[in-house]
């Protein structure tokens, strides 16, 4: 079964305008464990780690879509995770909403058909894992894509709930080059179906560094066709890359220190906003608009509120902080 077709955005784009929260996975890093036979862990419905060696752990050498983690076997989950998106469901002995989120987590996965895999930890036996995802309650799910981790929710959560952030998962691992996906001759090496012209002319330009090009690109794809949301989302992400590929760390400072300093602002607010969704902290760079918007009318507030939706598009329609920030809008608006 094949997974939605698109083309990567470069590395640097897809950790600036994709992933948040990322957290340094590398000092989890062990050696790969001999061969033989595939450890076990403590999984509340007992998966199988995945076999070593590139040997492939399920049935009738198909693939082990559910796995649990070991220290032997978590880097080899991450690097499949440039290939799949692979989802962590972090889980306690202690904790009793854990065998419902691992039981919902691995009928979920396994209805994708080899597109996601699941890995099920047991941070009692492996507490490094919990503090590398900054866990704070169990349990909680964060998926990996391209080893960079995506944080996903706490508790047990509803099927529907779940289907619907897995959805949005795998619009994200598409637009950043995870096309692959599971079957039972392994993980499948499948070429991206061809973008259309405009789009194909905006990532090369995103690939050269010139995002400036890209944005112009994107534009005369939305003239051609005003409902392409893809390149509406892209016209956004681009845009953000060129407002702050020039803002070095001094600039950075400089630039949070006014803006404390002068809360209505509006040029301060909407760089430091900037730099919130780059860097992950995408409910301060939201609440910091909408709390502008409120305070202020005229011009000022309409250009807050446009680069607001931008960057709505930027983060994800389909992202909980969005919706959250979406209402918010709406109460000062109105």
């Amino acid at each position: 079964m094949s997974s939605p077709a698109s083309r990567p955005v470069p590395p640097a784009a897809a950790n600036l305008l994709n992933l948040r929260g990322a957290v340094d996975l590398s000092a989890l890093k062990r050696p790969a464990a001999p061969a033989g036979p595939p450890a076990q862990g403590n999984a509340p419905s007992g998966p199988a780690a995945p076999a070593q060696d590139g040997q492939q752990g399920g049935p009738a050498g198909g693939p082990e879509l559910k796995v649990d983690v070991t220290e032997a076997n978590f880097q080899q989950l991450v690097e499949l995770s440039a290939q799949v998106p692979v989802v962590f469901a972090l889980w306690a002995p202690y904790s009793p909403e854990s065998s419902k989120m691992v039981d919902t987590l691995d009928r979920v996965v396994a209805s994708y058909g080899g597109r996601l895999v699941l890995g099920a930890a047991d941070i009692e036996a492996f507490p490094q894992l919990a503090q590398a995802f900054q866990v704070q309650a169990v349990p909680t799910a964060v998926a990996v894509l391209k080893g960079q981790p995506v944080p996903l929710f706490q508790g047990a959560a509803e099927e529907q709930q779940v289907r619907s952030l897995f959805d949005e998962l795998l619009k994200v691992a598409a637009a950043n080059g995870v096309t692959g996906s599971l079957d039972a001759g392994g993980p499948a090496d499948q070429e991206p179906a061809p973008l259309p012209p405009l789009h194909q002319a905006a990532y090369d330009a995103i690939e050269a560094g010139n995002y400036a090009g890209a944005a112009e690109a994107y534009r005369q794809a939305l003239k051609e066709m005003p409902s392409d949301h893809e390149a509406k989302a892209g016209l956004a992400q681009v845009e953000l890359m060129d407002r702050l590929q020039s803002v070095s760390a001094q600039d950075s400072e400089a630039l949070r220190t006014l803006a404390a300093e002068e809360p209505d602002n509006l040029d301060t607010q909407l760089g430091v906003a900037d730099l919130d969704v780059a860097g992950g902290h995408v409910e301060d760079a939201l609440n910091r608009l909408v709390s502008f918007i409120g305070r202020n009318f005229g011009p000022e507030r309409e250009t807050a509120r446009v680069r607001l939706l931008e960057l709505f598009e930027v983060v994800g329609a389909g992202d909980e902080r969005v919706a959250k920030a979406r209402q918010a809008l709406a109460r000062v608006l109105f």
